[in-house]
This record gives C-alpha cells, structure tokens and sequence, in this order.
C-alpha cells in the first residue's frame, strides 16, 4: 500500500469529474464548495496529485491529511495550499462532513503574466511549511471576499481584461496569505524536509542563469551531489514524497521554464531550445511533445 502511486489529475475537469462535482465553468479557474464534494470512501484511491495549484480552507474536519510523507496540521479552520506535481493523502471515510471552499488554479492560466514567476516565491506552497495556515474571523471574511470576486469574475462574460482581473485577484490573496503566514511562523521552525527546499533552490539557480545553455540539463549524479545525498537516495526521497523520480523532476523543470520563453518572449523555437541546453531544436521539441501532448509552437500559438 505504501509503494501505490498516487492517482494524478491532469486538469481541472478530471478532477471535477471524480468527485462528482459539476463541470468547472471556465477550463483552468475554478472554486468549489465542499458541501458538493464526493468524500472518498474505504474503496477508492486517498493518495493524490494534481497538476495544478489548490488554496483550500477546510472547517470541521475530522479526517488526517499528509502532503508528501508529513502529515499537515488543519485541526480547526485553516488555509492550505498545494503546489502542482506534489503528493497528500487523505485519511478519513465517507462520514467527513467537514466544510469550505477549494481554489484551483492550472499553471497555464499564469504562464503569460508576471505572476507565472512570482508565485513561486510564496514559501507556503512548499513541503518546507506543513504547518496550516489558521486565520481569525476577520481574515477569513477578506479572503473570502476575494474568492467570490474570482469567481464572479469567471462567471461573467469573458471579454479581454477577465484574465487580468481574476490574476490580480489571485495575486492580492496571495499577498494577504504571506502577510498573516509572517505572522504566524515568525517563530516557526524549518521542518525536516530541507533536502526538498535545497532541491528546488539548487534547480531554480540552475535554470535561471546561463548553466543549460553552457552545460546542458543537470545530471541526477549532478544534483545529488550538490545536496550532499546518493542519487539513490535522493531518488527514493522523491518518489516517497512527488511520486516521481529525479529525472522527472529535472524535465518538470525544464518544461516549466521554456513554457515560460514561449508564452513571454519572442525568441524562435531554435533560440529557446539551444538557451535551455539542447543541441538540435527536434530533441527540444520532441521531449516538450511528450510532456505536454502539444508541441512548442502550438503552445506559444494558444496565447495568441
């Protein structure tokens, strides 16, 4: 039971559709309650995945939740977020009435807005903070103001400016979560899980200065000896905590930043692919094909 992988939703609307919730009204943006959520019971999967960012607050649960292999601590009304590509796990049974709203938001809705960027600097959608964000009465009522604007917003008729009100919508959330997490954790310890932050640090350097185009993609033997661990050991931590390995882990990256060349920049494919370390443009192509199940030009295309 330990070594089953976590069952993985890929969009929004595969996730709508196993909890037996109603179709999301816009493709990459949705808010849902938990009163319409399917609970998961004895039989079904509890370990999970989503490809996409989830702000969730829950009340009244009385089930045990797990985000990689830690368990996350929500035993009042809390805010918790989930980055993309991460595993949690759900303890409880088909008895948990517990309450709220869930945010989702699909990497793609950011990738041509400063936000695609910044949203990674919030520390709390990383394994580093397992500790829930708990919000006073006050708090709540503001982010809760936020969400409702969201979802209007989507609700609405979409016209030009609805993806720049929803992304600054979601980005004043954000901004409120950094303010009231400072205040909560100012004292907070860094939990165990450091070699994962290093992780994402080390290969957030990497890909940020000029090592792929000068070196090429980073080696698993390459990464493991900048965090001072095996390989092997590196690659049981992620599979125990992402589901994947440390090559995944490295191509995740690379995908994520020639998303980004080419929804914010002009540069040519050829151009991309050699900047992120590729010899031949169709190696770059063909690995962005297989992971994405759209080539490079089709992508820059659906933001057009």
């Amino acid at each position: 039971m330990a070594n089953q992988q976590p069952l993985r939703f890929k969009t929004i609307s595969e996730f709508h559709d196993f909890r037996d919730l109603p179709k999301p009204e816009h493709p990459l943006v949705s808010v849902y309650n938990f009163e319409d959520l399917k609970y998961l019971n004895s039989e079904e999967p509890k370990s999970l995945m989503l490809d996409f960012y989830s702000i969730a607050l829950k009340r009244n649960a009385n089930a045990k939740m797990r985000y990689g292999q830690q368990e996350y601590d929500f035993k009042e009304g809390v805010l918790i977020f989930l980055s993309p590509g991460q595993v949690f796990s759900i303890e409880g049974n088909s008895e948990m009435k517990h309450t709220g709203w869930s945010l989702l938001i699909h990497p793609d809705f950011l990738w041509n807005t400063p936000l695609a960027q910044k949203i990674k600097q919030y520390d709390y959608f990383g394994y580093a903070v397992n500790e829930a964000l708990h919000l006073s009465d006050k708090e709540e009522n503001m982010l809760i103001d936020i969400i409702k604007n969201i979802q209007q917003e989507y609700r609405s008729n979409i016209d030009k400016f609805s993806q720049d009100v929803i992304i600054a919508q979601i980005e004043l959330f954000l901004t409120y979560a950094e303010r009231f997490y400072n205040r909560q954790f100012i004292t907070r310890k860094i939990s165990s899980h450091q070699i994962l932050a290093r992780l994402e640090k080390l290969l957030e350097d990497y890909f940020t200065d000029d090592s792929l185009k000068q070196k090429g993609l980073p080696t698993v033997q390459f990464i493991a000896e900048n965090l001072n661990v095996s390989p092997n050991y590196l690659s049981g931590l992620l599979k125990m905590h992402t589901g994947q390995s440390t090559q995944q882990h490295i191509h995740n990256k690379l995908i994520e930043k020639a998303k980004e060349k080419l929804s914010t920049t002009n540069l040519s494919i050829s151009e991309i692919a050699f900047d992120l370390g590729f010899e031949h443009q169709q190696s770059f192509s063909k690995l962005f094909k297989t992971k994405t199940n759209t080539s490079p030009l089709e992508f820059r295309q659906s933001f057009n």
